[in-house]
């Protein structure tokens, strides 16, 4: 087990291997990072269930390593923050600080990289492509497909314009096919809403 300060924030996600950019402008997550850079630069990013000042949170986040930090006026800082081991929330600490903690479960670090199949590859990519067609996103095909496959998987998971609790489905996605499979079907649904006019899962 392990104590895990935590910064809940909807629709962000962190997955293993992942880079992270984060602007930190809240006076409890300003003490937050200054006690994570004097302990092991470590924070989890977990998402709430909720909206509210203390609200309930998902089961599982990731933990993440700062590996690059910007102290600004004021107290603000801007992080980069990269993705470690997903984890899974045992219960919350009682705390004096400002930000919150818990006890996790920290799942062991991957020793090598997943691959996908060649079918499960080219699938993503062109269902990818139809996606990018329809809400008029321009992406640089040629270095996307010089993307390893955790990369391609791991990286659009973290940038399509899913809702919070879509976005906890490929977080909690347990290989990297299932991740990608989970990816599909979300764009999948996002395209027949935009397709009949209705609101994508933003």
């Amino acid at each position: 087990m392990a104590r895990v300060s935590i910064f809940p924030l909807p629709g962000a996600l962190l997955l293993p291997g992942m880079e992270l950019p984060l602007h930190i402008f809240e006076p409890r997550y300003q003490a937050m990072i200054h006690d994570a850079m004097a302990r092991d630069r470590r924070i989890g990013m977990i998402q709430p269930r909720e909206e509210g000042v203390k609200p309930a949170l998902f089961d599982m986040g990731c933990l993440g390593h700062i590996t690059h930090i910007e102290a600004l006026d004021g107290g603000r800082y801007n992080i980069l923050l990269k993705g470690i081991a997903r984890f899974r929330v045992v219960r919350e600490l009682a705390v004096p600080t400002a930000f919150r903690q818990i006890e996790a479960d920290v799942e062991p670090v991957a020793q090598e990289d997943e691959i996908l199949s060649a079918v499960e590859r080219a699938a993503l990519e062109q269902e990818s492509r139809r996606f990018a067609d329809a809400l008029g996103y321009v992406v640089d095909w040629t270095a996307v497909s010089r993307l390893d496959d955790m990369a391609l998987v791991n990286g659009i998971a973290q940038i399509v314009p899913f809702d919070p609790a879509a976005k906890q489905t490929l977080l909690e996605a347990d290989t990297l096919g299932e991740r990608a499979d989970r990816i599909i079907q979300l764009m999948q649904i996002v395209g027949r809403i935009e397709r009949d006019g209705g609101a994508t899962m933003q």
